[in-house]
Order: C-alpha cells, then sequence, then structure tokens
C-alpha cells in the first residue's frame, strides 16, 4: 500500500483550474521532485494534499484513508506536513520558540530540537534569535525544523531554494540529504531542475495543472525534463 495516493484531484482559484485531474502514489522512503514553470499548479498541489486548499474533485488518501474533507490540523497529526513557500516564520519569534511550538502540536517521535540543531548546524548558534533577525538560509532551516518538530511521516517542501543565495542552498540542500539518508518521504517542489534530478528517486512535471512527464529520476535526461517544464514537446506535437 502507497503511503499517500492523490486520484484525479482538481483544486481551482476562483475561475481558475490550477490543478487538473492529477493522480500519482508515493511510497515510503521515495522522494518525489514536483518540477515546472511558475503557474503551473506545484503549491496548490502541496497546499491541497496539506489540507491548505479545498480541492474541487478527486481524492486523497494517506495511509489507506481517505484524508480529503479532513482539516489541516487533523492531517498534520496523521503525519503530513507542510513547509510553505516563503516560509511563513513570525518574525517575532525565536527559532527556538518555532520549535517548541510545533512539537508541542505534532506527533511523538525522534524529531526533537537537539535532533534538528543536529540536522541544521547553522541553527546551533541562532535558537534565541528572533525569526525577523535570520539570513534567508536560516529561515528556511527553522521552517523545515518546524515541520520536522511535528514528526511527519510525509513531509511536503515547496521550494526551498527561492530567494536564496547560493551558499544558503548549498547548506539548506545538505541537510536535505541528511533527512534523505535517514529514509524520509519527501515531496520537493523545485524550479531548479538540476538539484530535483540530484536528489529525487521520481520526478513529475507539470504544466497548466497537469501532471505531463514522470519516471525515475535516473532514467530522465534534463533535457527531456526541460522540454516538459517548458511545453516545448506539446508545441512541437500542435505543430505536427
Amino acid at each position: 500500500m502507497s503511503l499517500l495516493g492523490v486520484e484525479h484531484l482538481d483544486a481551482r482559484h476562483g475561475l481558475l483550474h490550477a490543478v487538473r485531474g492529477v493522480s500519482f502514489a508515493i511510497d515510503s522512503g521515495e522522494i518525489l521532485a514536483l518540477v515546472g514553470a511558475n503557474g503551473a499548479g506545484k503549491t496548490t498541489l502541496l497546499r491541497t494534499i496539506a489540507g491548505a486548499h479545498r480541492p474541487a474533485a478527486g481524492r486523497i488518501v494517506f495511509e489507506g484513508a481517505d484524508v480529503t474533507a479532513i482539516p489541516t490540523y487533523q492531517r498534520l497529526r496523521a503525519g503530513i506536513a507542510l513547509v510553505p513557500e516563503g516560509r511563513r516564520l513570525f518574525a517575532g519569534m525565536t527559532v527556538k520558540e518555532h520549535l517548541q511550538v510545533a512539537g508541542a502540536y505534532g506527533r511523538p517521535g525522534p524529531w526533537t530540537i537537539d535532533a534538528v540543531v543536529a540536522a541544521f548546524p547553522l541553527l546551533r548558534q541562532r535558537l534565541n534569535s528572533r525569526a525577523g533577525n535570520l539570513s534567508g538560509g536560516e529561515q528556511q532551516a527553522t521552517a523545515i525544523g518546524r515541520a520536522l518538530m511535528t514528526n511527519p511521516k510525509l513531509l511536503l517542501l515547496d521550494e526551498v531554494s527561492l530567494g536564496l543565495a547560493p551558499i544558503a542552498v548549498e547548506a539548506v540542500y545538505r541537510s536535505i540529504d541528511t533527512l534523505i539518508k535517514g529514509g524520509a518521504t519527501i515531496i520537493l517542489v523545485e524550479q531548479d531542475i538540476g538539484r530535483a534530478l540530484g536528489v529525487a528517486t521520481r520526478v513529475s512535471c507539470m504544466l497548466e495543472g497537469r501532471i505531463i512527464l514522470e519516471g525515475n529520476a535516473k532514467d530522465m535526461t534534463r533535457e527531456q525534463v526541460t522540454e516538459a517544464y517548458f511545453g516545448l514537446q506539446r508545441a512541437r506535437q500542435a505543430s505536427a
């Protein structure tokens, strides 16, 4: 049985049909990279899985249970945690306070403040710093650490490299690699195709709300993904 099953999922923003008939499954320990241009529907898909956006149609099944209609906090306690695009931290709260609050509302498990600091060493000297005073990389590490404190079975990472300096991206991805080696199950939204192919076991490319290319990362070339990313394959077919 798959850890997560998404079945014919539709999601809308008013008249905008953001996610169109998306279906896929992910097993424990898999890393699924979702790639695609801005507006492809990636963020809406993650938010719908996490319960932050209501689907217009379709089903979301987690560990064999239909969670389509249950609220976000219940999905969190079931083991689905979202790290949102833009981090969404509280500027006046310290790193430690973010972690403590998340831990109080999550599931029991191995993730503690010490475990988060071990995975994200750049936070070691920043636990008592307010989020508003952190660098972009430190904020992203805090946002991921906050999600880990809920002890998720499925971690949804939305645009973790967005807006970060290259050195910060490297630090964050070193820590993500630690999570992957520890057996984490992750759906990663990433616009950097090279990074997506480098960490994922599977890749799905979205265009205009649909998954138009998917497969094992080791079997895909950068050129294939790039063509799907920009819709070049569809454009050639239309002109043929």
